[in-house]
């Protein structure tokens, strides 16, 4: 199964590439100037729509580090989004210096309070020991947590790690059933349920469509709401 160690081990290095965006849609340029009276009023959620102006570079000039600026005042409120990307900036030293221990613990509060994409990404910091010490069966309890509310990179990742045996007990069948159900909107996904399909025996296939079809029921995907 070394191919399956090597896709997970390139796919996951791209997770912290995505930020979150507001919960109600890109800011528009034009309501730059009501996000900051609102924020500066201590709305944590246009302190979340200011900082995100600030950080994509919408109706004003990008400023990477007024953008933690406001993230954190929003964060420090308990708004998941933003302390989901906080934990972003201190990933990639983006505003701020890079501080994989600070990373972890903004997406580890984000986590808690139930936020798909950040028990992602805390998953990927055990897996990869990064801010935190490497804990495969903790990589995989927060993968499935995020995987069960239908994040497709967790899903994928979650299909790795039965491929492998990583942190849970190897399983090919449930492997190629998140492969399956990551793949409608990963092609990494698809690529390895396909891969995987050729070494299933017409038994194990049979259980691993049984399966898919029992996740497609399990998983509603829930909005990322703080």
């Amino acid at each position: 199964m070394k191919r399956f160690r090597t896709a997970v081990s390139n796919f996951i290095t791209g997770l912290f590439s995505t930020r979150t965006t507001p919960l109600k849609g890109v800011p528009i340029p034009g309501k730059f100037l009501e996000y900051q009276a609102k924020a500066e009023q201590g709305d944590a959620e246009a302190q979340f729509n200011l900082g995100f102006c600030y950080d994509d570079g919408r109706g004003v000039t990008k400023n990477s580090a007024e953008a933690v600026k406001w993230y954190r005042k929003a964060a420090e409120q308990n708004y998941a989004p933003a302390q989901f990307n906080l934990g972003y900036s201190y990933a990639n030293g983006q505003g701020v210096r890079k501080d994989k221990t600070e990373a972890v613990k903004w997406f580890r509060k984000a986590a808690e309070q139930n936020y798909a994409p950040a028990q992602s990404n805390l998953g990927y910091c055990y897996d990869n020991g990064r801010g935190v010490e490497m804990d495969a069966e903790e990589a995989t309890k927060w993968y499935r947590k995020a995987a069960e509310q239908g994040h497709p990179e967790a899903q994928s990742n979650l299909g790795y790690c039965y491929a492998n045996g990583q942190g849970v007990e190897r399983d090919i069948v449930e492997a190629y059933a998140w492969f399956s159900i990551a793949a409608k909107a990963d092609s990494d996904a698809a690529e390895s349920r396909d891969l995987l399909r050729k070494g299933l025996t017409p038994q194990q296939f049979t259980d691993a469509q049984k399966r898919t079809k029992q996740l497609r029921l399990q998983i509603k995907p829930k909005p990322s709401t703080p």
